[in-house]
């Protein structure tokens, strides 16, 4: 009897495909990352489409015996819940208390304005769809996606070039409007799906925003803060060890995703708010920094969720009369979104957001407001709401789900590689850096850029009469930085293997990466040590 040994299977294929990629990705990060200013996010979806069924066939999600909206819509709220729980959790204490103000002059107006125009824009553009229906289309458009920008605001270029109160910010509006979509999602579907106007407002208001908007938003600060006091309560007493309490990261983001989403809330918001909450008071930060857990969960879900929907893209839609989606309406919609969606509004309201101080970033923040996972999730959302399209469609129902899903899956993949490739194009100006002489590594980004790892050093020699260069205290940039006041005078010192951290009385000043440390050069000066939490003072003069 012939014995075959080689089984070759799409799941088989699959997760060489994918682990493949994360290896070969990790060997040349820092090359890639430092050099040609690119992330995961691009080369992930790049990937995807290669090995998709436009490229070699070996991933096509779509040939599935499962419905693809429905995997797609869990895979993207698995990814976006650990996102937006981790966007919260490194949040400095108490963040949302001192900059709720400016979130929402940046969150509301701007999705509200982005919103009308986008809807605008497509009304015009695609005849054949009512207003109504391009409303609901411009909802899955609206917020900015977490993800992308946590890659963008997140990597090298921008921690060099970008004030840190504006990655701040930015990265907390990116978590919260993507909770924030689901008004201006609901709202136009009621228009939709309900005999009359009267039932869908009240229908918005009463689900809409009190029970997915404000609920979800209860229920993800109510169990953040019990989470954070029974973990508080398990490690006093010697419960809990250190690996179990950095897996909190994912456990906790799904099982709350699990909870709110079984009850029909917000479960994005619930999980940013909860994130929020269980860091209100700073120590799960303490006990949780330093360790790589949370960057290596990012990379891995980061990377098989972008080669997902580059294997997902719908390029035979791209082209469907029938529709009146044609690709000349496609890309003149993209360029309109680009320049209308965000960043006239933001050049208007950012005189009151004290975190953007020049219209230059408020040029950077309207630019980068990407489209991507969160988009795609609305979107899956909104199909599940619609009945099935028929070809052709009967109705403007059928009209909308069939027009959906090839309209949002352009504009994120346009978005993705203006978004993804524009980085190294953007200079705020020297006004805005902070940093006057970062030293060197040779570390890839993925383990330097450990949440919460780094503890920034600013040093300046008592001997010499000269100013550290730090930000203004008046720019509000100390406000988030949290000084922990410990000053230490010391004839020798030495730093860390990668340039990063200076080791006093041979302990290194910040994250413990490496065990065993070498050493690459020493300064014998009288120094004063500052301990700083944030990775953005690490300047010396």
């Amino acid at each position: 009897m012939a014995i075959n040994l080689l089984e070759v299977t799409t799941p088989g294929l699959v997760y060489t495909c994918l682990g493949g990629f994360v290896v070969a990705f990790s060997m040349f990060s820092l090359l890639v990352k430092e050099t040609f200013y690119l992330n995961e996010v691009v080369l992930g979806t790049a990937f995807g489409i290669a090995i998709g069924p436009h490229g070699a066939d070996i991933f096509a999600p779509r040939s599935w015996d499962f419905s693809t909206t429905f995997i797609t819509r869990e895979i993207t709220r698995i990814v976006l819940a650990t996102g937006l729980f981790a966007i919260g959790v490194e949040l400095p204490k108490s963040y949302m208390a001192r900059h709720g103000k400016s979130l929402l002059v940046m969150v509301v107006p701007t999705m509200a304005i982005g919103w009308l125009i986008v809807a605008g824009v497509l009304f015009g553009l695609f005849p054949k769809l009512s207003f109504y229906s391009c409303l609901a289309i411009s909802a899955c458009l609206t917020p900015t996606d977490p993800i992308i920008c946590a890659a963008i605001v997140g990597g090298k270029y921008a921690e060099r070039h970008v004030p840190l109160n504006l990655r701040r910010i930015l990265s907390a509006e990116s978590a919260a409007n993507d909770g924030l979509a689901y008004p201006f999602l609901t709202i136009s579907l009621y228009l939709i799906l309900d005999k009359t106007k009267q039932e869908a407002i009240l229908h918005w208001v009463l689900v809409g925003w009190l029970y997915q908007v404000v609920m979800g938003i209860v229920i993800g600060v109510i169990l953040g803060l019990m989470f954070s006091h029974l973990m508080k309560f398990s490690h006093q007493r010697g419960f809990i060890d250190r690996e179990s309490y950095i897996a909190q990261y994912l456990a906790l983001a799904i099982f709350i995703a699990g909870v709110v989403s079984t009850i029909g809330s917000d479960d994005l918001l619930a999980a940013f708010a909860a994130g929020s909450a269980i860091s209100w008071d700073g120590e799960f930060n303490d006990h949780t920094e330093g360790e790589a857990f949370a960057s290596i969960l990012d990379l891995v879900l980061n990377c098989a969720c972008f080669i997902y929907i580059g294997a997902w893209l719908p390029f035979e839609s791209f082209n469907s009369p029938e529709l009146g989606i044609t690709p000349w309406r496609l890309v003149i919609l993209f360029l309109i979104i680009l320049a209308l969606r965000r960043i006239p509004a933001i050049m208007v309201l950012y005189r009151w957001v004290p975190e953007i101080r020049t219209w230059r970033e408020a040029l950077f923040s309207g630019h980068f407001g990407p489209m991507g996972v969160g988009a795609i999730f609305i979107s899956s959302l909104a199909l599940h709401k619609l009945p099935a399209a028929h070809n052709p469609p009967k109705n403007e129902q059928e009209l909308l789900a069939a027009s959906l899903e090839p309209m949002v899956a352009f504009i994120v993949l346009c978005s993705i590689v203006i978004h993804g490739l524009s980085i190294p194009f953007f200079s705020l100006g020297k006004a805005t850096l902070y940093l006057t002489t970062t030293l060197p590594s040779k570390t890839p980004d993925w383990m330097i850029g450990i949440r919460h790892a780094s503890t920034n050093i600013s040093v300046s020699p008592t001997s010499v009469n000269q100013a550290t260069s730090v930000p203004d205290a008046n720019s509000g940039a100390l406000e988030d930085q949290q000084p922990q006041h410990e000053t230490r005078d010391i004839a020798t010192g030495t730093y860390d293997r990668a340039g990063e951290l200076p080791i006093i009385n041979g302990r290194v000043l910040g994250a413990n990466i490496w065990d065993k440390p070498s050493i690459t050069h020493e300064f014998k000066h009288r120094m004063e040590i500052k301990v700083y939490r944030s990775s953005d003072l690490r300047s010396i003069q």
